[in-house]
């Protein structure tokens, strides 16, 4: 017997299964008063959608997602997680849901410092093995993890507790991670000085510098690396180079932009470092399937937004 297939998880992933189910019974959203917290359901299958995951770990009790990263495909369902441990780019599409049984997933934001903090204040055992630098993988769950997450969202009921508790129980959860069988990976981010770290710095400027032009040297240089090992390093952590991790921060918040702020496609293609709306509307088109006009004119028929 598989180890994510025994009977005490299984009577562990039902009841958090119904507990999820009970609180978003009036809507597909519920964020919740634990801080990072939030919780997801849908009845049916959603068209590919794009989004900028957070370090953040998903999980879904019924129901399954698939999440694309550049040439990347990660697939999570009951049975896996998904962790995702710098800022990336993605597009998402639940696979499996329906009425009868509809996706129930949760999404907990990661705070990168409180796990830096649980690695230097404890003495943890080895991760159980090496993998690759990417900033996104699924692992497998087990019957302490989703134990944690139950506690997490048992607090829901009485919200006094949340501030004292909730911090605790975040821990442990941070704690199943990082001796997980992808703890390598989160450990590799968190490290004090390592080059994931630096990476993970770097891409963090850039998120929230996209609309800057790309100086490849400059954030090379802020990484503390060699123009072509910072590219080597960044490709192997995002699945994009530099250039393509800007270009899809741009187009999203253009789109966002768009359909939110509800601005005609130069304004948004200036305001997130356009020079040329020509150009613009080309790499929109690629990206997306359509030119702005017509893609904005139909995102405002749907609903649209990024989910566990």
């Amino acid at each position: 017997m598989q180890k994510n297939d025994t009977p005490d998880l299984d009577v562990a992933r039902d009841a958090f299964s119904r507990s999820i189910a009970k609180l978003t019974e009036h809507g597909e959203l519920h964020t919740t008063a634990v801080p990072g917290l939030s919780l997801f359901r849908r009845t049916e299958p959603s068209e590919p959608v794009t989004g900028v995951y957070e370090p953040s770990i998903c999980l879904v009790t019924q129901g399954a997602k698939r999440v694309s990263l550049a040439e990347d495909t990660f697939v999570y369902d009951p049975n896996h997680y998904l962790l995702t441990s710098v800022h990336l780019p993605t597009v998402v599409q639940v696979i499996e849901a329906s009425p009868e049984k509809p996706y129930l997933s949760l999404r907990l934001t990661l705070d990168m410092r409180e796990v830096s903090q649980l690695m230097a204040d404890s003495q943890l055992p080895p991760p159980r093995s090496q993998q690759t630098s990417r900033g996104m993988a699924t692992g497998e769950v087990t019957t302490p993890l989703i134990n944690a997450f139950q506690r997490l969202i048992d607090l829901l009921g009485s919200k006094q507790d949340i501030p004292i508790l909730a911090p605790v129980i975040q821990r442990e959860i941070i704690y199943r991670l990082l001796t997980g069988d992808q703890g390598a990976r989160l450990r590799q981010i968190a490290a004090s000085g390592s080059q994931s770290q630096q990476i993970a710095r770097a891409i963090e400027w850039l998120k929230g510098n996209f609309a800057e032009p790309l100086r490849i040297d400059a954030l090379a240089e802020r990484a503390r690396m060699s123009t072509s090992t910072f590219h080597h390093h960044f490709r192997s952590m995002t699945a994009l180079s530099p250039l393509q991790y800007q270009k899809q921060l741009r187009l999203q918040e253009a789109r966002r932009l768009m359909l939110s702020d509800r601005l005609d496609a130069a304004t948004a293609a200036f305001q997130v470092g356009y020079e040329s709306p020509s150009q613009f509307s080309r790499e929109y088109s690629r990206q997306f399937g359509a030119p702005p006009l017509r893609d904005i004119t139909s995102l405002r028929h749907q609903s649209v937004g990024e989910g566990a």
